[in-house]
């Protein structure tokens, strides 16, 4: 044990119990490293330049800080080290990528003896943003060293100096059958330690399944396994069925290159890289591996088997055999700039990158660069849809045809808090001081009820985090993440956020992992390979006990009965994998109410939603937000009041002069599926464990059912009225453990002033606070192999609780459910809830902040 560092090399020695790689310096140990650097002890000089070299942070870090000052004071001449020469710092600088080195950097330019040095640390530093302006200023001074740096990034140094990928490579195959969800990757009651990347990986399929055992049930999964297929001496190419749905988290896409990529110059516990085959690959974790410089491929997968040794050929789009001419797959990209991304290190860098070549050469008098591949072209005639000229409106066109390139300015973000402390992480890896988009919202709704020791240091920092930046921040217990953000949305405007489930009634939304957010975040843009648009058209009247979450689940089994979607993973059919789901034909709804179906649009594996809605209840909508958002501002002593205030401006500015965008009569679909709302005469579930998997009521009545839950983002004000009716004359508690988590906190104080809480209490009632309590399953679950009814979002398996079966049904459903002890028949549904008939008006009115 070295005799310096104590308490670093002790949380060393813990780690490597534990099987994981030490976690980066702090600022303290970075700090107590750098004076040991100036007088090292005797046989420490390579252990500490190792340390400096690759254990710190890049970016905006405060040890980024420490370090990229330590390593400017030994640069010019300042401090001496006998470890780290002058020219050693510059390298060393050059090394962390941007934030804080790029201001010393670019001040060396102007020193003879190190400028030469300076450019080169300068060439392949992407983070440079507006300091491009210094180094201009350098040049129109006379500064030749300067004019040669941006002469080098206008000829894209920063990217041809990179290896063009191979003509083939050889891989060994890891393949899990089925479906694997982000769940699976990064599984919810571990979402404490996603942060720490080779920590969280150990997780990565702790529950076995049929073809692949966990190390430790439960602890750790299958590295043994994964070792094994490394041991072959080749990188592994993961295989699946169905790859990737479910939710948005970047830790799934984390915890998988953590085990098939490859290290990071300079980057301590990250990984890049590695190939991703897929029947289907849900499209957020698509983009997540580009965005981490993976290679998704989707193919058929059927004759890929595990441990199999192959060859990818991506240039002839074949999968071979190792050593032979056997094709056993075939592809093509999905893109021209694939390879480039992958080349660049990820879709980010690349997008950084070109921007800043883009700057050069105009800076220089030159006109576009060929070095990059080129989008591919689209052409196409007729009109628009509402989607195509929402995101046309973001990026200064009339439209955006599916396939086109486009980038749409972001005008909202959002961040939960089991994805945050990752985007924090990204944004300080983005340089990112303060943010370009309007509005970024912070929420701690997947972790408030109970919360860990992390989860508490997270509530405490991450808040000042976002406030330094220009975002928002919600306290926890405030409620869900997107009951929130959705009213902060501006109409016909494009959002994205850190949850599969940023689905916003207002304009579009796509949904993205840490990465991308934190990227939109910063740069108030997002990179966007626009999808095709599915419509959906509802007509006829809804009968009366049908809900509008029949309605969501109407989607998917009307969708199964005309042939466009199939439960059966191998082969997987689904027509809305990866497009945007357009609804029509429920103008009139609430955008409260819209929600529900914009929502469930995750489930489908839809890229984002967007539904029409009536320019009244888009008013109305807006009027109780602007209120909401003042009283935050002015009296509740929320931050950044700028931001708060700006948005309401924002609503008013539109509610003077409202418009909203219409699909152009010649425009054209994917597919359109109509439904006939006449056509549903009973509710519609979702059976275990699969969302797509849409049954009618009658063909599961009478399940015994153990535990109910009514919450989740799927649930406003009126499903607990409802829920409080249908079990107000109850004599003696619910047959089943029923729990009941309010969406906001106005919510709950809206039940509690309508004493309804004390009904609910009086059937047994579990009450959480506001948040999302089980339908992540992250913190509370039900008993182990409970069957379950929940208004969650989705139900696959494990989720809710270790081996549950769960259906998905409305809040009536789930309360009559809870009455009984089992699914009613039919008749039993209809009777339980006919004592809402006559009052819908009052209990399904929405809170209104304006009143």
């Amino acid at each position: 044990m070295a005799n310096y560092l104590s308490k670093y090399y002790d949380m060393v020695s813990e780690r490597q119990r534990l099987g994981v790689e030490p976690l980066a310096l702090n600022a303290e140990f970075t700090k107590e490293l750098c004076e040991l650097l100036l007088n090292p002890p005797v046989g420490s000089e390579q252990e500490l330049l190792n340390l400096i070299s690759n254990r710190v942070n890049p970016g905006v870090d405060e040890s980024s800080k420490v370090k990229a000052q330590f390593l400017y004071e030994i640069a010019s001449g300042k401090k001496v080290s006998i470890v780290i020469s002058k020219q050693k710092a510059v390298e060393l600088l050059g090394n962390m990528k941007g934030g804080f080195n790029v201001s010393y950097l670019i001040s060396l330019l102007e020193d003879a003896s190190l400028a030469e040095d300076a450019k080169k640390a300068l060439e392949n530093t992407l983070l440079i943003y507006n300091a491009f302006d210094d180094v201009a200023a350098l040049a129109n001074k006379g500064n030749t060293t300067a004019k040669e740096l941006i002469k080098s990034w206008a000829e894209a140094t920063w990217f041809t100096s990179k290896s063009e990928y191979p003509k083939t490579v050889t891989l060994t195959v890891f393949k899990v059958a089925g479906e694997t969800n982000t769940d699976d990757f990064s599984p919810a009651p571990d979402a404490w330690s996603r942060p720490d990347i080779p920590l969280h990986a150990l997780a990565m399929y702790k529950i076995s399944r049929d073809d692949l055992k966990a190390d430790v049930e439960g602890v750790k999964g299958p590295v043994s396994t994964i070792e094994n297929l490394k041991s072959k001496g080749y990188p592994l190419m993961f295989v699946g069925d169905v790859v990737g749905t479910g939710s948005s988290r970047k830790s799934a896409a984390n915890s998988l290159i953590w085990h098939i990529g490859h290290d990071i110059d300079g980057v301590p516990n990250k990984r890049a890289g590695g190939v991703v085959v897929g029947g289907k690959i849900a499209p957020i974790f698509y983009t997540t591996l580009e965005d981490s410089g993976a290679l998704p491929i989707e193919a058929d997968v059927s004759k890929l088997n595990s441990g199999d040794v192959v060859d990818l050929n991506v240039y002839n789009g074949t999968i071979v055999k190792h050593g032979t001419n056997e094709v056993l797959s075939t592809f093509a990209l999905k893109t021209n700039t694939l390879l480039d991304e992958v080349r660049a290190g990820g879709r980010i860098p690349l997008i950084i990158g070109k921007d800043l070549t883009d700057k050069a050469r105009k800076y220089l008098g030159l006109g576009s660069s060929e070095v990059f591949a080129k989008a591919a072209e689209v052409k196409a005639e007729g009109g628009f849809t509402r989607a195509q000229k929402i995101v046309g409106k973001a990026c200064g066109l009339k439209g955006v045809r599916p396939g086109q390139y486009c980038q749409p300015v972001i005008a909202t973000v959002g961040s939960q808090d089991t994805t945050g402390p990752m985007t924090r992480d990204e944004l300080i890896d983005l340089a990112c001081l303060k943010f370009s988009a309007p509005m970024v919202m912070q929420s701690f709704c997947h972790t408030a009820a109970y919360p860990k020791p992390v989860d508490v240091k997270t509530h405490n920092t991450l808040p000042e985090f976002m406030h330094n930046r220009g975002g928002v921040a919600l306290r926890p217990g405030d409620g869900v993440i997107h009951s929130w953000l959705n009213r902060m949305c501006l109409p016909d405007t494009v959002g994205t956020g850190g949850d599969s489930h940023t689905r916003m009634p207002l304009g579009i939304s796509f949904a993205a992992g840490s990465g991308l957010v934190a990227f939109a975040a910063a740069t108030g843009i997002m990179p966007l390979d626009m999808p095709e648009s599915v419509l959906v058209r509802f007509t006829g009247k809804r009968k009366p006990g049908i809900t509008l979450r029949d309605l969501v689940h109407a989607i998917p089994y009307f969708a199964i009965q005309k042939g466009l979607l199939t439960v059966e993973k191998k082969g997987k059919k689904n027509i809305f994998s990866g497009k945007i789901i357009e609804i029509e034909g429920l103008e009139d709804l609430s955008v409260e109410h819209a929600f529900e179906l914009a929502d469930a649009s995750a489930e489908r594996s839809a890229a984002a939603c967007a539904i029409k809605l009536s320019q009244t209840s888009v008013e109305n909508y807006l009027k109780s937000n602007i209120a909401l958002l003042k009283k935050m501002a002015n009296e509740e002593g929320y931050q950044t009041k700028e931001a708060l205030l700006n948005r309401a401006a924002a609503m008013q500015s539109w509610l003077d002069n409202p418009e909203l965008i219409e699909a152009d009569p010649d425009c054209s679909y994917a597919a359109v599926l109509e439904i006939n709302c006449e056509d549903i005469k009973e509710p519609i579930l979702c059976a275990p464990n699969d969302p797509d998997d849409a049954r009618l009521l009658s063909e599961v009545a009478n399940t015994k059912i153990d535990e109910v839950f009514i919450g989740s983002c799927m649930t406003n004000i009126g499903h607990y009225r409802a829920a409080s009716e249908i079990l107000k004359d109850m004599k003696s508690e619910a047959k089943v453990r029923l729990w009941m988590t309010p969406p906001t906190r106005m919510d709950r104080q809206e039940l509690s002033d309508e004493g309804l809480l004390s009904i609910l209490g009086k059937a047994g009632t579990r009450v959480e606070i506001p948040g999302c309590s089980l339908c992540m399953g992250n913190q509370a679950r039900v008993a182990d192999n409970a069957t379950v009814v929940s208004t969650s979002t989705r139900n696959f398996p494990n989720r809710l609780g270790n081996g549950a079966n769960v259906f998905l049904s409305s809040a009536e459903l789930a309360a009559v459910t809870a009455k009984l002890g089992h699914l009613p028949t039919v008749e039993e549904y209809f009777e339980n809830t006919s004592c809402l008939d006559g009052k819908e008006d009052k209990i399904y009115s929405l809170l209104d902040f304006s009143k």
